[in-house]
């Protein structure tokens, strides 16, 4: 038997069906998670082309002992064209028990999971826009290596409470919400109930809207009016206690800011606070830099995770554990706080072009490190992430890919999404400028040049949008750079012949069209800049002190830091 029932007549279903043993059985609910859905984005199956998810109503329900979710939803979808059969994405874990068009329930036999794709027929031809509603349970995947393996992870508090979250980029929203999983299948609109034990808070996107009480138990009410990402809608339940405070936007606005955590110890409320009171600088410099904070309307919020962190959207999931780096600030609240422009206000057409969310949010750390600081923290930052490349694959192929495909170091970029892509920021900033970068950043991200709070909304854009806006606001053709950096794997290479009187710099690289990045160099102190445009032979002796690129601006092949990682995996082996 369940330990509460829940109160609301949209949760009476949910009640009936949850006195029952929730053990799956029969086709085509399955033990373990399918390869299709253990897949995100990537290819669109037909009949999810051309679909829209307008609104996503979602009630959820749970057995924390067998770690059972009970879930309804009610989406309503629309579409360009006419279709026989609806498809929407489903875990196999689960078992459907009942799904509804426009309130009319489908017979069973019509409604067919066999991969996780849920497979809907109705009897009579239906018209769009139509209300799909769809009553599950199961038991979803747990993550063993949670945020980078995705599912709903049951962990207890310190004193025993049920501690229950979801973490789902890696896999997608079908690991335990029925969605169109992949980037354009953002719901529009969003409204999430979630009714717990009155010992326990139920935490979401968007604005609380309401708790209902229930005998024993408590219904919590999200929603957001701004399209979501499908893996950033995310639930998270404990015995949470809430800080919050008001932030006066730099346009004039106000919004929340808001804390989840866990306290065991009078400690963890201060160093609750401590990270709190972080958060005004960090928004600060991201209005300053980008613009203004893409969901006001909603909150910025922090949840306390079991596991590490992910950009849920007005949600972030933070469990660093208020690790401050050498640079006086918290890398993972920043990093995650970054995506809420890079990844929920942006967000890429598919996962190809992943490296612009990690990218640009990864570089956001030593920009940042810079305004606190100034240019020691920066360089100091960035040299640090340079040590991580790796440069077996591009960082775009060109081709539609799934999210594993792209983050996996033996299929894709991996790594150097975050700290390649950071280091392609900060060579293309230094090379078209301050003005002109942050100018084409803020168009991508926004979709206009003067965003202001009222006047935005999520959207989606791909690496060639980013590169024509550079090519706009820097005046000239940078294409010749991108296809270097993003489309070839090794990095460009500046040989150096040297003989007693002369030093000869040329570009090497695999890519079609000539690499042109100009050069600083510094001889015995004294500066000059190198067109490069061809091979360059400059007059010095033996004697000379030479540096190539002092400032550090140009990413380049350099052997140091090859020698480095063979040291380093030496190191590692003994």
């Amino acid at each position: 038997m369940r330990k509460f029932v829940a109160g609301l007549i949209s949760l009476l279903v949910l009640s009936a069906c949850a006195t029952r043993e929730p053990v799956i059985k029969g086709q085509p609910s399955r033990e373990l998670s399918t390869p299709y859905t253990l897949k995100t984005g990537g290819f669109m199956p037909p009949l999810q082309r051309g679909v829209t998810l307008n609104h996503a109503e979602l009630w959820f329900n749970f057995d924390f002992e067998r770690n059972v979710l009970f879930g309804i939803s009610e989406l309503t979808l629309d579409s360009n064209r006419p279709k026989r059969t609806l498809s929407v994405d489903l875990d196999t874990r689960f078992k459907v028990e009942q799904v509804w068009i426009n309130g009319s329930p489908v017979p069973l036999g019509n409604v067919k999971n066999p991969d996780g794709q849920l497979l809907i027929t109705p009897q009579n031809a239906v018209a769009f826009p139509l209300k799909l509603k769809i009553q599950y349970f199961g038991r979803p995947r747990t993550p063993s290596n949670p945020p980078w393996e995705g599912g709903v992870l049951w962990d207890k508090t310190a004193e025993g409470q049920p501690w229950v979250v979801t973490t789902v980029q890696s896999e997608g929203c079908d690991l335990f919400w029925p969605c169109i999983d992949q980037p354009s299948g953002e719901p529009q609109q969003l409204d999430v109930h979630i009714t717990v034990p009155k010992n326990l808070m139920a935490i979401s996107n968007g604005t609380l809207q309401k708790t209902t009480q229930q005998k024993s138990a408590h219904t919590f009410h999200w929603h957001s009016d701004t399209p979501i990402n499908t893996y950033g809608v995310a639930l998270n339940i404990a015995p949470y206690k809430r800080l919050s405070t008001q932030f006066k936007s730099a346009f004039g606005n106000q919004y929340p800011l808001t804390y989840y955590y866990l306290p065991s110890a009078d400690s963890d409320s201060k160093q609750a606070q401590t990270l709190l009171d972080e958060l005004p600088e960090m928004l600060r410099f991201f209005e300053q830099y980008i613009g203004p904070y893409p969901f006001a309307n909603d909150k910025v919020g922090i949840v306390q995770t079991p596991y590490l962190g992910m950009e849920h959207q007005t949600i972030n999931a933070y469990g660093n554990q208020y690790k401050k780096d050498g640079y006086g600030f918290d890398w993972l609240m920043q990093h995650e706080l970054a995506h809420e422009w890079f990844g929920n206000q942006l967000t890429t057409t598919n996962w190809d072009h992943m490296w612009l969310h990690e990218g640009l949010a990864t570089y956001m750390q030593p920009a940042f490190a810079q305004y606190l600081h100034g240019d020691v923290a920066y360089f100091a930052y960035l040299n640090k992430i340079r040590t991580q490349l790796n440069n077996k694959y591009p960082l775009v192929s060109g081709r539609i890919k799934a999210e594993k495909e792209v983050y996996s170091k033996d299929k894709g970029p991996g790594l150097d999404l975050y700290y390649k892509g950071a280091w392609v920021m900060h060579t293309l900033r230094y090379y078209i400028g301050d003005e002109a970068f942050f100018a084409a950043v803020q168009e991508l991200v926004y979709g206009q040049s003067d965003p202001t709070p009222g006047n935005i909304t999520p959207r989606h854009a791909n690496t060639k949008d980013f590169i024509a806006l550079v090519n706009k606001h820097a005046d000239k053709d940078l294409n010749w750079f991108f296809e270097t950096y993003l489309y070839q794997a090794a990095l460009p290479e500046l040989t150096q012949e040297r003989t007693a009187s002369t030093l000869t710099l040329s570009w090497k690289t695999s890519a079609e069209s000539q690499f042109t990045m100009p050069v600083q160099i510094s001889i015995n102190g004294s500066l000059q800049t190198l067109s490069m445009q061809q091979p360059t032979t400059l007059s010095v002796s033996a004697l000379d002190t030479v540096i190539i690129d002092p400032h550090s601006r140009v990413l380049r092949y350099q052997p140091r830091f090859e020698e480095l990682k063979k040291y380093q995996k030496k190191a590692k082996t003994k």
